[in-house]
């Protein structure tokens, strides 16, 4: 996810490295709660709080976060499964080719199976985006991330297994300001059951 660095609207440097230093901060908090409700609250409250007051916040005007209850049946803890390899490049306006090298894949219960990408840049890290059936309706058409790891949105491992908690599904920044621009769910990464959990379309989209 990037912005135009031409643009005077957009925060500065150092307060989008003091966001994501908030954000690595929440989801640590997030790893150490050992009760996922009180966890997704946490998150909940410390997400809405960043988006309203953080002067690096994407938020566009009178929006608000709006978020699901917590529902542990779209909770899952599962191992990363071999898949065949496979290239993904999205075109950012701002920063050119960002490629991805497909890793992996997991599979959530009865919802479906979702392709995890390894961002094949520099910092690297895992990529998990969804699109689920409330896409266009309950939430955000071009679908939501779960994992992204180079920006600290990690939910942690059990043994070998990741938490791939739905519950924490958030929108991208393009979401609030079409300024931005974030790579979004490839074919691999949608399923047509729906998961109305995690954050909503906002207030005010």
């Amino acid at each position: 996810m990037s912005h135009d660095p031409l643009s005077q609207t957009f925060p500065a440097a150092l307060e989008v490295v003091s966001w994501r230093r908030e954000v690595h901060a929440v989801y640590a908090a997030v790893r150490g709660e050992s009760d996922p409700a009180t966890a997704h609250r946490r998150w909940v409250e410390a997400r809405s709080r960043l988006f309203l007051d953080h002067p690096a916040s994407p938020r566009n005007g009178d929006q608000q976060l709006r978020h699901a209850a917590y529902d542990p049946a779209y909770r899952f803890v599962v191992a990363i499964e071999p898949a065949e390899p496979e290239r993904w490049e999205f075109t950012s306006s701002s920063d050119g080719v960002v490629p991805f090298e497909r890793v992996g894949r997991v599979t959530l219960g009865d919802l479906g199976q979702l392709d995890v990408w390894w961002l094949d840049s520099y910092g690297g890290g895992l990529f998990l985006p969804v699109r689920d059936g409330s896409a266009g309706s309950l939430t955000y058409g071009a679908g939501r991330y779960v994992l992204d790891t180079v920006k600290g949105t990690d939910l942690g491992r059990v043994g070998d297994d990741w938490v791939v908690d739905l519950n924490f599904a958030y929108n991208p920044s393009c979401v609030y300001d079409p300024r931005w621009n974030c790579p979004l769910a490839p074919a691999g990464n949608r399923f047509a059951a729906q998961a109305p959990v995690g954050e909503l379309l906002p207030e005010g989209y």
